[in-house]
């Protein structure tokens, strides 16, 4: 057969250049960053920053010392309504150049409790990095940055970032949540507060605002922050307020997901999962690249931290991430439609913890339990266990919070023969091989009680 490149015929190859505009998109490279004034100016202010707190110092390179790379990661800051809130550039360190032992030893940032609190912070071994790009001094062109603060990207970073911080709350006055490690409460006299910690995210509030004011105070004058007023999105969550009511949805972190995955223009779902339908394992064809199903599979299950009606079929799909099909595509791309149709849902709390706290939705759980049941009386009784273990938790943290329950709380059932086993003490031959789901109970003091339902 003759083709045309046989006879010496060669078509140019026309290349496709999307026309990327930065001001409203990351940009991957310090190359593109350097060419627009916004990402300039964020550069600007955190080497500035950075200089200001005493990061590092230029050292010539110590011979037989392992020197780490850095480079500069580039991040948009929203609002709630999707509007461009500010350019932030972050100067983060390639700690995958690190060897453990040379340049860092703990990594792990441990569980505060206040007896026992370790004012140790892990940049004890000397870390050498090479110079941000763009701000190499023109006078000592070949010296390296000897490292005296944590910096992002290292190993150690986010234990040395939690030690540090959290000393700083101890000394200010606050306290170590025993439930949750992240967060910190303070309690004097008549103010109280509470701070909570995700990594370099911090949410404050308080029944002073004066007392709100001068912690914002105290804190920059040791740490770099930004206080950004009344909370409205943090971490992809928008919070909204009425005179009775706090209302937190994940409508922007929604309509992202439907236009990343191009199904904005899908027909909506009245349900998220098929009512007849039942995933299993082989069916449908195996899918060539299984990145994006586990993309999506990850931002739905992120999903259920506000909406409790996609939980179990998010779990169901969840299940099948090792060798995703096209079949189990179709049931979570029926989940974004079924989104699309409920965009707006989310949470509300009224005054007054699925576990409710009066009548605030707090914690639920729909998942496959981790061993097999013999029968669905069983099955129950797991899901008892489990209740229980996780009411336990909410109670430390609301003893932690200065709230304690006048009563013991109640737990829901369906099920009269797990309700018979929770309420015998005596374990027959066909129940001893359960956990003992009533030593949590005993230290509880849960009051168990039957839930009627309707049902075909």
């Amino acid at each position: 057969m003759q083709t045309r490149s046989k006879s010496g015929i060669f078509k140019p190859k026309l290349g496709y250049a999307a026309l990327i505009d930065y001001k409203t998109t990351e940009p991957p490279s310090y190359k593109i960053a350097a060419q627009h004034p916004q990402w300039c100016t964020a550069m600007q202010e955190e080497f500035a920053a950075l200089q200001q707190q005493g990061t590092w110092s230029l050292v010539l390179p110590p011979p037989h010392k392992n020197v780490v790379g850095c480079k500069w990661v580039y991040k948009l800051k929203h609002n709630s309504n999707g509007t461009i809130a500010r350019y932030k550039a972050r100067l983060v360190a390639k700690g995958f150049h690190q060897q453990q032992g040379v340049d860092y030893a703990e990594t792990f940032s441990p569980v505060i409790k206040p007896p026992t609190v370790r004012l140790i912070l892990s940049l004890a071994e000397e870390v050498y990095m090479a110079q941000p790009q763009g701000y190499v001094d023109s006078s000592h062109p070949h010296y390296v940055c000897k490292l005296h603060k944590s910096i992002y990207g290292l190993k150690q970073a986010p234990r040395a970032w939690f030690e540090s911080f959290t000393t700083q709350l101890l000394h200010l006055g606050f306290i170590a949540s025993t439930a949750d490690s992240s967060l910190f409460i303070y309690h004097h006299h008549t103010v109280i507060a509470y701070l909570l910690l995700y990594v370099d995210d911090i949410v404050l509030t308080s029944n002073s605002t004066s007392f709100l004011d001068g912690l914002i105070l105290q804190l920059r004058k040791v740490f770099d922050i930004k206080d950004l007023g009344p909370l409205h999105y943090f971490l992809g969550l928008q919070v909204s307020r009425t005179t009775d009511t706090l209302h937190v949805t994940q409508t922007k972190y929604a309509s992202d997901l439907l236009v990343k995955h191009q199904m904005v223009a899908s027909k909506p779902a009245k349900t998220p999962s098929s009512p007849n339908t039942r995933l299993s394992l082989h069916e449908g064809d195996l899918l060539s690249d299984p990145h994006g199903y586990r993309s999506l599979v990850g931002a739905l299950h992120y999903l259920t931290f506000t909406r409790p009606d996609i939980s179990f079929a998010v779990h169901q799909v969840c299940q099948y991430m090792a060798a995703p099909t096209t079949t189990h595509l179709s049931a979570a791309k029926r989940i974004l439609r079924y989104i699309k149709g409920t965009l707006f849902h989310g949470i509300a709390f009224t005054p007054g913890l699925l576990v409710y706290l009066g009548s605030n939705p707090i914690t639920w759980s729909a998942k496959k339990q981790a061993t097999v049941s013999r029968s669905s009386t069983e099955s129950e009784y797991r899901a008892l266990a489990t209740a229980s273990a996780e009411v336990c938790w909410l109670r430390t943290l609301l003893k932690d919070l200065g709230i304690y329950l006048s009563q013991p709380p109640i737990l829901w059932c369906d099920n009269v023969s797990a309700l018979a086993i929770a309420s015998n003490p005596v374990f027959h031959a066909r129940t001893k091989h359960i956990e003992r789901f009533l030593d949590l109970q005993r230290n509880l003091t849960v009051s168990v009680r039957p839930h009627s339902i309707e049902g075909g």
